[in-house]
């Protein structure tokens, strides 16, 4: 079987059963937003994402400055998810020799100025030379309350926080030739896509107050995370489109923004399910932090999507998925 036949979550399915058994001080491995391992009283939160170029990034189309920021971000991101503290990473980094120091300058000051304003350390890593410009990055967190993909129950409404489908909109700007500052409408769109703001806080709060049954970061698309909610905790989920948190920006430049909020990608908010009991207490968190309702989880499996004259469909999976052919 050839690679681009093969769905990630397959292959990341086929991985886990081959290396399943369980460790001596393994709370959680491979199927989650990140692995859990006992540390004292604490739980140590480990995770890895790679940026490949002209994969996951266009060094044309993105500053080294923001691609330091979310290189660092991404990973921040799913230590969110899972209700955790981000205290150190560790930063591979593989450069083609038509890099110009320059280009590395601006790209560590950036993942200095993530790292500074999360208080992670970085403690060590790897530089090597590439045909294309690799990173990889290994962040590590703590937690006491660690929420999974797996605790979701039937009726348990389903949150996310901030809006949908902004970072897919920045990158079609910024492939028309948008830059950061030319135009002031287009720049929450294209600061959304360059520099993610990863979720730390209103994780803590939903880990401390166990307010969330389950919990995802939207990194590959809502249609693709919440697939990975529903199998990993055995249900399905009904999505409402009227409820879709959208910005004003993108409503400006998109006629239907409705495809990228539900396949879009790269927003790294924490879409989230609570049971309807404190369906108040979640709701109070907007407060602070914007948190919107989007749905529920249902014991019948697949996802449906509800549009605002109340007609059900199936809803596609057409997030990132690596491997599959575009």
């Amino acid at each position: 079987m050839i690679l681009r036949s093969l769905a990630e979550r397959e292959l990341i399915r086929a991985i886990r059963k081959d290396f399943s058994k369980p460790g001596k001080d393994l709370i959680l491995g491979i199927g989650d937003d990140a692995a859990v391992i006992k540390a004292g009283e604490k739980s140590l939160i480990l995770t890895t994402d790679v940026l490949i170029e002209d994969s996951h990034f266009i060094r044309t189309l993105q500053p080294p400055y923001w691609l330091g920021r979310k290189s660092l971000n991404v990973n921040l991101s799913d230590i969110a998810a899972m209700g955790g503290t981000p205290r150190f990473a560790l930063l591979g980094l593989g450069l083609p020799p038509t890099v110009g120091t320059r280009w590395v300058g601006e790209f560590f000051t950036g993942f200095k100025s993530s790292a500074t304003e999360a208080s992670v350390l970085l403690i060590g890593g790897d530089l090597s030379q590439a045909a294309a410009v690799f990173i990889s990055v290994t962040a590590i967190g703590e937690g006491r309350t660690i929420i999974r993909r797996s605790g979701a129950r039937s009726g348990d409404l389903i949150f996310t926080s901030g809006s949908l489908g902004d970072a897919a909109g920045g990158l079609r700007l910024l492939r028309k030739g948008f830059k950061l500052g030319q135009a002031k409408r287009a720049d929450p769109l294209l600061k959304a896509f360059l520099d993610p703001v990863p979720q730390v806080e209103l994780g803590l709060r939903l880990a401390n107050s166990r307010l969330a049954t389950s919990m995802i970061d939207s990194s590959d698309g809502l249609s693709v995370d919440l697939l990975h909610l529903c199998e990993e905790s055995g249900l399905g989920a009904e999505v409402e489109l009227g409820r879709l948190p959208i910005s004003p920006q993108l409503w400006d430049f998109e006629k239907d923004p409705y495809p990228l909020a539900l396949h879009g990608g790269e927003d790294y908010q924490l879409v989230f399910t609570v049971s309807p009991a404190k369906y108040t207490a979640a709701l109070a968190l907007s407060k602070k932090i914007a948190v919107t309702p989007i749905g529920r989880m249902t014991k019948a499996k697949g996802i449906y999507v509800i549009d605002q004259n109340g007609k059900k469909e199936i809803l596609p999976v057409k997030g990132y998925q690596h491997f599959k052919s575009r």
